[in-house]
């Protein structure tokens, strides 16, 4: 498998979708410093640029040892960084990997997810061979829960008091989606790959 398939430039009608560079660094804390972008995540909101640094720096470093493809979702329209997905744990061997996404709040409810996961998940199936996606969110998370349905992933169970963040115990909604559940969704998708 080659370097290059962990390090994708995605598009779409509206978004492009590639690994995120120490520019976004500022763009990054703006997004992931914000509370109610946090709210469901089991990490506390970014304090620091050093935060956005250590993500870019790990994501990038991930991607070289092909663990996980972690990239920005930007606006074709004007370039502007609004969120990222990933494609993380992954397992080569059983053909599965979990898919997260993190949007900054100005992008909410624009159907970016939607675009931007359909194009990761035809990326994850076709050219990582992956046979499962899985996703876990914290079940009080609608716009999650509703987002991954809409994508094809359906709810398969519920993993009680999973995390503790802050002293604050919450269970996890688990989610999959196979190769084999939906016929490809999204035919605009483009893929090309930096050399």
């Amino acid at each position: 498998m080659s370097k290059e398939l962990f390090f994708p430039v995605i598009e779409t009608e509206r978004l492009t979708l590639k690994a995120l560079v120490i520019g976004d660094s500022d763009d990054l804390l703006e997004i992931f410093s914000d509370p109610e972008v946090m709210r469901y995540w089991n990490t506390a909101p970014w304090s620091t640029v050093q935060d956005s640094f250590d993500f870019i720096k790990e994501s990038n470093d991930s991607m070289q040892r092909r663990e996980s493809l972690i990239l920005g979702v930007y606006l074709n329209s004007t370039g502007e960084l609004a969120g990222k997905c990933m494609l993380f744990n992954y397992d080569k061997e059983s053909k599965r990997a979990e898919i997260g996404f993190g949007l900054g709040r100005s992008c909410w409810g624009k159907g970016y997810i939607s675009e931007a996961g359909e194009a990761l998940i035809q990326y994850g199936f076709k050219s990582l061979g992956l046979r499962r996606i899985e996703a876990e969110i914290d079940p009080d998370n609608q716009s999650s829960a509703m987002a991954l349905e809409k994508l094809g992933f359906s709810r398969e169970g519920l993993l009680r008091q999973r995390w503790e963040i802050n002293g604050i115990v919450s269970d996890s909604a688990m989610y999959g989606r196979l190769v084999s559940d939906h016929p490809e969704r999204n035919n605009q998708v483009i893929y090309t790959t930096n050399a």
